[in-house]
């Protein structure tokens, strides 16, 4: 014979704290598997743009059979000594970068400085350096990025000392600053209030030790 059994559930709020922490332990499991990372990659690009860094793309795959181009940028994260983020793009100078970056971040002084770095390095070379930055090996993080500096001087003059070692490290910082806002944002997200409010915007109610139901 059937049976009908009744069960009373709870939305998150009304949970003790032993049986809500485990009910965010179930939403953190599997609450983010989609693209969380999107508008820091979209603010990533605005930034690229104003510093002159043209990011490459690549074909990526849609669920309907189609493709589409999306920035060549990746990361791994956030608990492995290794992990980091990493970019391919072109390089050249910008005009009024640092005012367009202090506009854009005002209270962003790590952008500040690398965009300062970089309108430096191009100052003392004519403003005439290009670099092309690629990823190589298995891994995602700064190191990962082969870049290559050149100057297109018409007049085939060299680079000044350590311009080709300064653009190196200046886009490479601009890597860790990726992977920096990449890891505040997952932190954000991550943090119980925030788990909290996605648990109720849902409207996922658990058993009063805090199990899913449903």
């Amino acid at each position: 014979m059937p049976e009908i059994i009744e069960t009373t559930v709870y939305q998150i709020g009304e949970l003790s704290d032993e049986a809500r922490e485990k009910a965010r332990g179930w939403y953190r499991q599997g609450g983010f598997d989609y693209d969380w990372w999107e508008f820091v990659y979209d603010d990533f690009e605005r930034i690229c743009t104003m510093l002159g860094v043209e990011l490459h793309t690549r074909p990526v795959r849609l669920y309907g059979g189609g493709t589409r181009r999306k920035p060549s940028i990746w990361f791994s994260g956030f608990w492995s000594q290794g992990d980091g983020a990493c970019f391919e793009g072109n390089y050249s100078y910008a005009k009024g970068s640092s005012a367009a970056i202090r506009a854009y971040a005002p209270t962003d002084e790590e952008l500040h400085r690398i965009a300062d770095a970089l309108a430096d390095i191009q100052w003392r070379n004519f403003f005439q350096l290009r670099a092309c930055a690629t990823h190589r090996g298995r891994y995602y993080h700064e190191y990962c990025m082969a870049i290559s500096v050149e100057r297109d001087s018409p007049v085939y003059q060299e680079m000044t000392a350590a311009a080709e070692d300064d653009v190196t490290e200046a886009l490479r910082d601009l890597a860790r600053w990726l992977y920096r806002r990449l890891e505040e944002e997952f932190d954000g997200l991550n943090a119980d209030e925030a788990v909290d409010e996605a648990i109720a915007a849902n409207e996922y109610s658990f058993t009063a030790e805090g199990s899913r139901f449903g």
